[in-house]
C-alpha cells in the first residue's frame, strides 16, 4: 500500500455500540477480478492459474463455520466439484493442521474447493459456483473468511465495556507474516478498482451480514446525503503506477 494511505472514516453509534466505517474503501469502485486477470497471491504473477486468493486454502472461524461448509460439500456432485473424489479419499475436505487449526485441504497447491482451468464447470470455487447455480447466496456456502475478503470487521471492547466495530478494507498485513510474501494484493492495485458500483452497494449482503441491517441502513443514509465527488478517493487511484512497475 502507498505510504500516503489516507482514508476517510465515519463513526456512528447504534444500539449501544460504535461502528467505524472505512468510507474511502466502501465508496470506491473496487471489484473482485478473479478470472479477469487476477495475478493471484503467490510469489510471482500467475493469472493463467486462476487461483486468486485460494492458493493457501481457508481457515475456519469457528466450529459452526466448519460444520456448515462440510455439510454443504456433501451436496456437491462430481460434475460441480473437480476434487469430489479426492475429498472422499481424504475423509472430507477439511482437516486440523499442525498448528491445531481447522482448514481446507490443499490439492495440487491450492484449496480443495477450487476448480481449475479446464474443468467442465469452469474454474472457480465449487461452493461459490454451486450457490449461484442454485439461486442462493454464495456467502451462505463459503467459509466465512472467503466471502468476507477483501473486507474485514475488527472489534474491541474498552475498559468500561463499550464495543467498537471497525469495518475496513482487508490489507496485506491481515494475512499475518505470510502476507509480506504476496507479490500482489488486490486492494493495493488499481487493476481491481474497475467496478461499476461502489463497494457499499456491490457488497451489500456481505456488509449486512457483518454489521447487521440497522447499522447498514444508518451508513446508507449518510452516504446518500453526500454527492460521490465529495468522498476522499482511494489512495491507489491517486497514485497509479506504470504497468511495468505493478509486480
Amino acid at each position: 500500500m502507498t505510504t500516503d494511505d489516507v482514508h476517510e472514516w465515519l463513526s456512528l453509534d447504534h444500539d449501544g455500540d460504535t461502528y467505524l466505517f472505512d468510507l474511502t474503501f466502501l465508496t470506491s469502485n473496487y471489484a473482485c477480478i478473479y478470472g479477469q486477470g487476477c495475478p493471484g497471491i503467490l510469489d510471482g504473477p500467475a493469472p493463467e492459474m486462476e487461483q486468486g486468493c485460494c492458493s493457501y486454502g481457508a481457515h475456519f472461524s469457528d466450529k459452526p463455520d466448519r460444520k456448515r461448509v462440510a455439510a454443504l460439500a456433501e451436496q456437491l456432485g462430481a460434475d460441480e466439484w473437480q476434487f469430489h473424489g479426492r475429498a472422499r479419499t481424504l475423509e472430507g475436505p477439511v482437516h486440523k493442521n499442525d498448528d491445531g487449526e481447522w482448514v481446507t485441504h490443499l490439492v495440487d497447491d491450492a484449496c480443495i474447493f477450487l476448480n481449475r482451468p479446464g474443468f467442465p464447470a469452469g474454474a472457480g470455487c465449487a461452493l461459490h459456483q454451486a450457490a449461484v447455480s442454485r439461486g442462493e447466496r454464495f456467502i451462505d456456502w463459503k467459509p466465512e473468511v472467503c466471502w468476507q475478503v477483501p473486507m474485514r470487521l475488527d472489534h474491541h471492547t474498552d475498559d468500561v465495556g463499550h464495543t467498537t466495530f471497525v469495518l475496513r478494507e482487508w490489507k496485506r498485513r491481515d494475512w499475518g507474516e505470510g502476507g509480506a510474501d504476496f507479490h500482489w494484493w488486490c486492494t493495493e492495485d488499481d487493476r481491481a478498482f474497475v467496478g461499476h458500483r461502489p463497494v457499499y452497494e456491490s457488497c451489500r449482503d456481505e456488509i449486512v451480514e457483518l454489521v447487521g441491517e440497522p447499522a447498514y441502513d444508518r451508513l446508507l443514509a449518510h452516504l446518500k446525503d453526500r454527492p460521490p465527488e465529495q468522498f476522499l478517493p482511494h489512495p491507489v487511484l491517486t497514485s497509479r503506477r506504470p504497468a511495468a512497475d505493478r509486480y
